[in-house]
């Protein structure tokens, strides 16, 4: 049903999507950054993703990249939207701007496009946004991608959530499927409350990052084992061995953001749980930046900025805050990040990893390196299992 399908971000969200669906339709990428664009028509992934790569390289896919979709909207069937929507502490609100510029571009056209929300934006959106723009069929199918796998994760979804049930609804839930490896379930569902399992489900994962993170902290502080500790815990099949790696905190695109607007979501309504976690995750890292200085330092070292390996992420880096703290404490900061293109930072940044680890008295790194291992000894890191 959908042969031609425009998908708005080239993003980690769009640009999976996007390659995966280019196999049995056509697709056109759009987005405003020339390099992505660039990369997209070379057949290479505009995002660090080992699969997407191999995936570009090995299959026969219908791709092309534009900065501009005004000669591509009028005869595509489908319209994606997966336009970044960041976190506005002063509103208290996802910063929907982008999505909602581009919802009424659309509109004016008055072509009866139907479009599929992948971007995450608050509960009751997309019935605001249908009231809005009336020339427009809106859906919304929430993303679930762990960052760096983004490709693998829509290869085999946990599930697909579609915010309708409609005939239209179930026609958009089968093109994600027909593209999967495994049989994954769909849920159909008003939209509102496929909004809120998105806020949820990565709040979930917060709180449970939250319990591992404080879990650690108790250990270090009491001079326990946390892996063993760990290990017991998560032995219990009611928990789970995952997600249990402790970290300076959490981070990345989704889950402060997320933790933030279902809190602000909850405005009247009684909890503690969640403001707990977004609480949880500052102490984290009030608590790290401490056992730093604590050890009298010159000059702390600052080992990547991305929030996991295998990522090219550092939006919401908990390391950010942790270097905050360290700057007004006024120890000096030296930072290897060898995926920083522009040196428009307040801090000293070297991509010379010898000369780093020879200037820095200490040096944290929320996942550890081989690099490091000889300096391990000025090395703090939480990171137990070497694995995300």
């Amino acid at each position: 049903m959908f042969q031609k399908i425009l998908v708005f971000g080239a993003g980690y969200v769009g640009s999976s999507i996007g390659i995966l669906l280019s196999k049995n339709h056509q697709v056109i990428m759009i987005d405003t950054c020339l390099k992505k664009v660039s990369k997209i028509n070379k057949k290479e992934a505009p995002i660090d993703d080992s699969l997407m790569t191999s995936y570009l390289r090995d299959n026969k896919l219908n791709i092309f990249a534009s900065q501009s979709y005004d000669e591509h909207i009028y005869d595509a069937d489908l319209v994606i939207l997966a336009l970044p929507t960041n976190y506005n502490d002063a509103e208290n609100s996802f910063d929907t701007s982008l999505l909602l510029t581009t919802l009424k571009d659309l509109n004016k056209l008055n072509l009866n496009k139907t479009v599929v929300i992948k971007s995450t934006i608050p509960t009751g959106f997309t019935n605001v946004a249908r009231k809005m723009f009336l020339n427009l069929k809106i859906y919304f199918v929430p993303e679930f991608l762990r960052e760096g796998r983004a490709l693998e994760d829509n290869l085999n979804p946990s599930r697909i959530i579609v915010g309708d049930s409609e005939e239209q609804g179930k026609n958009i839930a089968y093109i994600f499927k027909n593209v999967a490896i495994n049989d994954p379930k769909i849920f159909f569902m008003p939209p509102t409350e496929a909004e809120a399992v998105k806020l949820f489900a990565n709040t979930y994962l917060a709180t449970r990052v939250s319990f591992f993170n404080e879990l650690d902290s108790y250990a270090y502080e009491n001079n326990l084992n946390a892996k063993n500790i760990i290990d017991g815990v998560s032995s219990d099949p009611r928990i789970g061995d995952w997600y249990n790696n402790p970290s300076f905190g959490y981070g990345g695109y989704c889950l402060p953001k997320d933790t933030k607007q279902l809190l602000a979501d909850y405005k009247g309504i009684p909890q503690g749980i969640f403001s707990a976690v977004v609480k949880s995750n500052t102490l984290r890292k009030d608590y790290i930046a401490s056992k730093a200085l604590a050890r009298n330092p010159k000059m702390i070292g600052i080992f990547r900025l991305v929030m996991k390996k295998n990522s090219e992420n550092f939006r919401d880096s908990a390391i950010f805050d942790i270097m905050q703290i360290i700057k007004k404490s006024g120890v000096n900061i030296i930072v290897y990040e060898p995926l920083l293109e522009s040196t428009n930072i307040e801090f000293n940044l070297t991509y010379d990893l010898i000369s780093f680890k020879t200037k820095s008295d200490l040096i944290l790194a929320n996942r550890m390196d081989e690099k490091l291992l000889d300096v391990v000894d000025k090395v703090i890191t939480r990171d137990i299992y070497g694995n995300d």
